[in-house]
């Protein structure tokens, strides 16, 4: 369900099909295993609806993330059917919650033209090519 998922995403932001079924597989087995991929799927009635997951990558501490480790927010799809009835936004909640659980301040995603606008609304600001929500003064 997630490689297909991710394969319409990828079709819906303009990329060509190519064959990375087994790559996807690989990738969501290891990262789901190694707890550093966390993934919710929205289903109804066993029927795909929407899928979103957060990726944990620890990079250097800096002043304004002692920790260094990021919430990269990825494989954010929607239904076509589903779309506009704020799945994406009940998924970023269940992502921010897990980050909270971790310790996580930032958080950061590059988004498709589709999906910009519920990322600003959530409090996402463009950081150069990437959106990037400093979590600790969302939740104030």
């Amino acid at each position: 369900m997630l490689t297909e998922a991710r394969k319409k995403q990828l079709i819906d932001e303009g990329a060509a099909p190519t064959e990375v079924d087994r790559e996807m597989r690989v990738f969501f087995h290891k990262k789901l295993s190694d707890g550093s991929l966390v993934q919710w799927i929205c289903e109804d009635g066993g029927a795909f609806a929407a899928t979103g997951g957060i990726i944990f990558y620890e990079l250097p501490p800096s002043y304004a993330n002692k920790s260094g480790i990021k919430g990269y927010i990825t494989n954010m799809y929607t239904a076509p059917a589903y779309r506009g009835q704020g799945l994406a936004t009940q998924i970023l909640d269940k992502l921010a919650a897990e980050a909270t659980e971790r310790g996580i301040s930032q958080l950061w995603l590059g988004a498709s033209k589709m999906g910009r606008p519920v990322y600003e609304k959530y409090g996402f600001r463009m950081i150069g090519t990437f959106m990037e929500l400093n979590f600790a003064h969302h939740q104030e």
